[in-house]
């Protein structure tokens, strides 16, 4: 491949996105650059003044189905597929009248924009853009002759380059400018693909393809030496990667997941019925509770584990208000994400100078479906979101004794954590926020002892004379396999429990609770997360 510059005569510009269009067309005409364009774009260009002629002028033929067919013709494909140097090439385009393109400049149909807003399966189709990725995909196979935008954001390093060069573009650029119009291409295709496999309902497509579109380059990954980058997905879901950063430092790798671990939970808790706090430290929530207001909610969960709540994440579940604010910022916070935030609240924060505000716009819906994607060596593990929330389900009271409503108010709260907490998981809770949370251990019977070991640290750090745990509700993500592990929750103090239930010694765990007086819930529905 040649290493040299390529004057830019003549420019095919087609896009839907028209941010910044006049002002790069005005400077290509600068250069002496002839421009050809189509439809909507054509028609601003002229009427921005500025000389123009419309692709049906080079094809000879006009615009027609509905604009579906009009740059599908070899007198563009040839000027942007020819090469220069092929003395062939050169005889064919002679022969033919086909004139060299040297930029194409496409931004393509908004599919994905038009799959978000909701509309119908018609103008989704319609929005599938067929002669635009083609024209991308020839322009960027024979970059080492014709420079190929796909976005606004690179007008302007083809305009310095034109500055630079003397109207020429360097090779350097142009593939660049190629590996991204290939992989642009490639995640519109993508979305579209998924589009058709969730409308035809199809679980388990032959080929699964993800497109992301860069937010940001990350400092590193979850550790130094390792390289990371954050980016957006078609999916609409309010999250971290829909939120307004309103200060702080940039995120991190490990912000960014822990953040969404920690808004993913907070939207568990409706915020028409309640005020709610999740506090997350390494993926984990280290404590969660519900109260009359933010603040008092913040407080129940910081009271969980106030030590792992150091340097942690604090999620809400509806705006922050000056006194949340202010009680957040009494300790050491990574980041506080909420739907939205006063003006005071705001100020607060900004004393922090390094602590993140994240303002989502809305919480995401637990029961909306979706898929998650984990890569294994080689492979990838897609299956569809966890969207099975405790209301929904139909509990089973499996011991002699049936809850408390009060006890099972708290067993539906502890089953809405162990949702989110890695496997194994137990969380205890009493009065609406979570006493001990015991995660991510090999042996149920070890979350449980971690997460009443937990509880014993707080009740001595807050001076009590026990544990929060004596009088709680316990959740467990996954049937105990054992009795043993239950056994080491009723030691603890909790008076009930919830599980999935399925073991083969369901018998021996529910005589257990028997024996010990204390209720257990069935909910038929397995949490596990790892």
């Amino acid at each position: 491949m040649t290493d040299h510059s390529r004057p830019v005569t003549r420019a095919l510009l087609s896009v839907s996105d028209k941010t910044g269009l006049i002002e790069f067309a005005r400077a290509l005409v600068a250069h002496g650059v002839e421009l050809i364009s189509t439809g909507g774009t054509a028609k601003a260009i002229a009427a921005a003044g500025l000389k123009v002629s419309d692709v049906s002028d080079l094809t000879g033929f006009p615009e027609m189905m509905d604009g579906r067919v009009k740059t599908l013709h070899p007198k563009v494909h040839g000027g942007l597929l020819a090469i220069r140097d092929n003395a062939e090439h050169l005889q064919s385009m002679k022969q033919h009248g086909i004139v060299p393109i040297d930029l194409l400049v496409v931004n393509l149909y908004p599919f994905e924009a038009t799959v978000e807003k909701g509309a119908s399966d018609e103008d989704c189709i319609e929005n599938i853009d067929i002669g635009g990725p083609a024209m991308i995909r020839a322009a960027a196979k024979n970059h080492d002759d014709v420079a190929v935008v796909v976005e606004p954001a690179d007008y302007q390093s083809v305009l310095d380059e034109l500055a630079t060069n003397k109207g020429a573009t360097t090779i350097a650029l142009r593939r660049r400018l190629a590996a991204k119009a290939y992989a642009r291409t490639a995640a519109y295709d993508a979305a579209i693909s998924n589009w058709f496999a969730g409308q035809l309902k199809i679980a388990t497509p032959d080929f699964r393809t993800i497109g992301g579109a860069l937010i940001q380059s990350l400092r590193y990954g979850e550790n130094p030496h390792q390289t990371a980058a954050f980016y957006r997905t078609p999916e609409s879901r309010p999250g971290v990667t829909t939120a307004r950063q309103l200060q702080g430092k940039e995120l991190s790798y490990n912000n960014i997941n822990d953040t969404d671990a920690a808004y993913e939970c907070i939207a568990e808790f409706d915020a028409k019925r309640t005020a709610a706090c999740v506090i997350v430290k390494h993926a984990n929530p280290c404590g969660v509770a519900e109260g009359s207001d933010l603040v008092s909610a913040y407080r129940k969960a910081l009271a969980c584990d106030s030590t792992s709540a150091f340097g942690g994440i604090v999620a809400l579940n509806r705006t922050l208000d000056a006194e949340s604010a202010r009680a957040i910022t009494e300790i050491f916070t990574e980041v506080i994400i909420a739907p939205d935030a006063t003006d005071e609240a705001i100020a607060i924060v900004a004393a922090k100078k390094t602590l993140r505000l994240l303002l989502a716009g809305s919480l995401p819906d637990p029961h909306a479906p979706g898929l998650t994607y984990k890569t294994v060596a080689g492979g990838l593990l897609v299956q569809s979101r966890d969207n099975a929330v405790v209301d929904d389900m139909t509990l089973k009271v499996v011991t002699k004794r049936a809850p408390t409503e009060a006890e099972m108010r708290d067993l539906k709260f502890a089953f809405r954590v162990a949702k989110h907490v890695k496997s194994n998981t137990i969380v205890y809770v009493k009065d609406l926020a979570t006493v001990g949370i015991g995660a991510g251990q090999m042996s149920r019977i070890d979350s449980a002892r971690i997460a009443a070991r937990k509880a014993q640290d707080a009740a001595v750090e807050m001076k009590l004379a026990e544990p929060l745990t004596k009088g709680s509700v316990v959740a467990s993500d996954a049937f105990f396999p054992f009795a043993d592990g239950l056994l080491v929750a009723i030691e603890a103090g909790a008076t009930a429990v919830i599980q999935p239930g399925g073991s083969i010694r369901d018998d021996e765990v529910i005589k257990a609770a028997d024996d010990a007086g204390i209720a257990m819930v069935f909910t038929g529905v397995r949490h596990f997360k790892h």
